[in-house]
C-alpha cells in the first residue's frame, strides 16, 4: 500500500484560525479537494459560517475562506491509510506537516481548530512536543468531526459547534 500525501494548506499570511484534518480520503484525493466527499458536512458548515458554500468552484470556497483568515491544512503530509477512516490512519507511517515553518510564517494565528478527534490526537502527539513554546501555546478546540462516518451529531448541532470558528476570527 502506497502512501497518501496531504495538500498545501489553504491560507494566507493574516490568518486567525487553522482548521487541521487529518489526511485527505480517497474522495478528496480524487478529486483534489479538501473535504471532497459529497456527503462531508465541512462546505456547507463553511457555507453558513463564512460564505464558502459547496454550490460555489472549489478555488472560490477557498478564497472565501482567506478572506474570513481561516486556513486549512492537514496534520499529515503524508500517511498510509487503508481506506478513508481516520480510525486507519497507520500512525507509525505519519510524516507531519512542518507546522515549526508553517506558524513561524502565519504569526497572527490564534486558535487551532481539529476537524474531529484523530486530527487533535495526531497533533498532539507527533506535532506538539516540537513546537516552539509560543506555537504550543496556541488555544486548541477539538470540533465534531464533519466526515459522513460521523453521523451521531445533526448538521444543525456541528453548526452549532463549528460557530466558534467565526467568534474566534
Amino acid at each position: 500500500m502506497t502512501l497518501a500525501r496531504g495538500f498545501p494548506p489553504v491560507c494566507r499570511a493574516d490568518a486567525r484560525v487553522l482548521v487541521l484534518g487529518s489526511l485527505p480520503g480517497a474522495a478528496s484525493l480524487a478529486r483534489l479537494e479538501y473535504y471532497g466527499h459529497p456527503r462531508n458536512a465541512f462546505w456547507p458548515l463553511m457555507g453558513v459560517l463564512v460564505g464558502a458554500s459547496p454550490e460555489l468552484p472549489y478555488a472560490e470556497r477557498c478564497e472565501r475562506l482567506r478572506d474570513a483568515r481561516v486556513a486549512l491544512w492537514d496534520v499529515c503530509a503524508l500517511a498510509r491509510r487503508p481506506g478513508s477512516l481516520d480510525a486507519a490512519i497507520e500512525v507509525a507511517s505519519v510524516v507531519p506537516n512542518d507546522f515549526r515553518a508553517f506558524f513561524a510564517a502565519h504569526p497572527a494565528l490564534r486558535c487551532v481548530f481539529f476537524n474531529g478527534a484523530k486530527a487533535a490526537g495526531l497533533y498532539r502527539r507527533l506535532v506538539l512536543p516540537g513546537l516552539s513554546p509560543e506555537a504550543a501555546a496556541l488555544e486548541q478546540r477539538v470540533m465534531p468531526s464533519t466526515s459522513p462516518a460521523h453521523a451521531g451529531r445533526s448538521l444543525e448541532a456541528k453548526q452549532l459547534a463549528w460557530q466558534a470558528l467565526v467568534d474566534v476570527t
